[in-house]
């Protein structure tokens, strides 16, 4: 494995450069989400139901077919997990005031809970990484971020831009 470089290269596009982008990625995800992944065995989930029960605890009432979007799996896997999570009670849905065919999702009381302890030590993580880096860093850290993810889903991020 190679060493940490400190002081960023001007030529910063040269392939170790970017070798050591993509290992820095790959240990903070794994470490980002290891704690999150004990508390979901101990529930029989996995990662699937994690991002899940994130993301409609982030968009309360969110449409089955949004969260398909968000995602971006097929609806048969997203009905796999989303089956179990309705059964065990820790989310709920309920059908569209306007349109009687819409799902809408929301965690209940139990799934609220469990989202909770999986995101506050992320978020802890996340914050102090933050802090130590300082306001520069972490737009750059965003901007990276942006330009490492496809057209698609950078329009998740659209209304925060502007």
């Amino acid at each position: 494995m190679a060493e940490l470089k400190s002081i960023v290269n001007p030529l910063f596009l040269r392939d170790e450069d970017l070798r050591q982008g993509i290992e820095l990625l790959f240990f903070a995800y794994r470490d980002f989400t290891a704690r999150g992944d004990a508390i979901l065995a101990k529930q029989h989930f996995g990662r699937a139901h994690h991002r899940v029960i994130y993301f409609v605890g982030r968009h309360p009432g969110i449409r089955v077919s949004a969260l398909l979007d968000i995602l971006g799996i097929t609806k048969q896997s997203l009905s796999r997990v989303l089956s179990q999570l309705v059964r065990e009670d820790y989310i709920v849905q309920k059908t569209g005031t306007s349109d009687r065919r819409q799902r809408l999702l929301h965690l209940t009381e139990k799934g609220r809970a469990l989202e909770h302890e999986l995101t506050s030590e992320q978020q802890t993580r996340l914050a102090a990484a933050y802090k130590d880096a300082g306001a520069v860093a972490v737009e750059g850290f965003r901007k990276v971020m942006l330009g490492a993810m496809d057209m698609g889903s950078r329009k998740h991020f659209q209304t925060s831009e502007k």
